[in-house]
């Protein structure tokens, strides 16, 4: 007759993580008008006009603002396409991303 073995089995858990998070960083210029950077704010971000104008003068007087935290892809995309709103009407108006702690 033979040995048969038998091994315990072992169950393996995976532990999901969180994707990292970026912030989003409204930063001031002298050029682009208040106004449209609260439109910006209220069109990419969904922001009300009054979150939109805090926010905004925030950036006016401090020179840079963080507006929201993302996942990475979500916040270089709101960035980008910020950005690129201000570029479509001639001003430089800049939204930038980086790591949050």
């Amino acid at each position: 007759m033979t040995k048969t073995l038998v091994k315990p089995r072992t169950s393996v858990k995976t532990k999901t993580q969180r994707p990292p998070l970026y912030k989003v960083i409204l930063l001031n210029d002298d050029y682009t008008p208040r106004e449209f950077v609260v439109l910006v704010l209220k069109a990419v971000f969904r922001m009300t006009a009054d979150q939109a104008y805090r926010v905004m003068m925030t950036a006016h007087t401090k020179g840079a603002c963080v507006i929201a935290v993302y996942t990475r892809d979500v916040a270089e995309t709101k960035a980008k396409e910020a950005t690129e709103l201000g570029k479509s009407k001639g001003y430089p108006l800049f939204f930038t991303t980086e790591p949050e702690e």
